[in-house]
């Protein structure tokens, strides 16, 4: 390829990578492929103003009789196969995101880059973002949902883990009851799909599948919660029970 060709490939593939790093981790996927078809199409106009576009077509023509043979032959590479298999959960999945929603708090969690985002829904910080909140108002909130919903204070108690580790219970004024992280049963099918990450209808082995990504994820020896740990092991058992 001539090297003006090669310069403004290479450019237009760094400014690519750097678009993709700039973008949510639940769009990096989709912005992957829409860089790839992009230099596809670059270099298509390139062999096309070089006047080469004929080569790609020889090569084209070249393997038409023997696409026969070559098309049952993708399934069994690695590569595609896992490219197969992110399309379908991407097609059963309501997103790439779990949801917990309590009375006091909606909690979701990416599963790419596993943080967890919530809005407080009653209470004195009702509106708020669990981002936007500072110690002193974590505090609050915590003792609020103690007093109000058990549920909501240990899957605020799961979140503060998850983000700031031990370092949050040195400050807390602490409990009087204990909380179990044990689940309460009364999970619908709705929620069980919401906190898998799944939409309605899901097959069995895309249930299976979250799960154990989840769980990966959430595990308590992996530093997670035992919390959301119960959930997700109970939103598996309604859904497949």
């Amino acid at each position: 390829m001539n090297p003006v060709g090669l310069i403004i490939m290479g450019a237009v593939a760094l400014a690519g990578y750097l678009w993709i790093q700039s973008r949510p981790a639940t769009q990096r996927s989709r912005a992957k492929w829409q860089l790839v078809i992009l230099l596809l199409a670059l270099l298509l106009l390139f062999l096309s103003i070089t006047g080469r576009l004929h080569w790609f077509g020889a090569l084209f023509a070249a393997l038409l009789p023997l696409s026969r043979y070559l098309v049952p032959l993708l399934r069994y590479l690695p590569f595609l196969k896992r490219l197969y298999d992110h399309q379908t959960n991407s097609r059963q999945s309501g997103g790439n995101s779990s949801r917990v929603q309590t009375a006091i708090l909606d909690m979701s969690l990416d599963h790419d880059s596993g943080v967890m985002h919530g809005t407080i829904l009653q209470g004195p910080l009702s509106g708020r973002t669990l981002g936007g909140l500072s110690e002193p108002e974590f505090l609050e909130l915590l003792q609020y949902c103690r007093s109000q919903d058990a549920e909501s204070a240990r899957l605020l108690e799961a979140y503060l883990d998850r983000r700031f580790g031990e370092r949050w219970r040195s400050d807390d004024p602490g409990d009087e009851q204990t909380h179990s992280p044990e689940p309460d049963g009364t999970l619908s099918e709705q929620e069980a799909y919401a906190i898998l990450g799944l939409a309605p209808g899901a097959s069995e082995e895309a249930i299976i599948s979250a799960h154990r990504r989840l769980m990966q994820k959430l595990h308590p020896d992996r530093g997670g919660s035992d919390y959301l740990a119960a959930r997700i092991n109970e939103a598996k058992e309604r859904l497949l029970g």
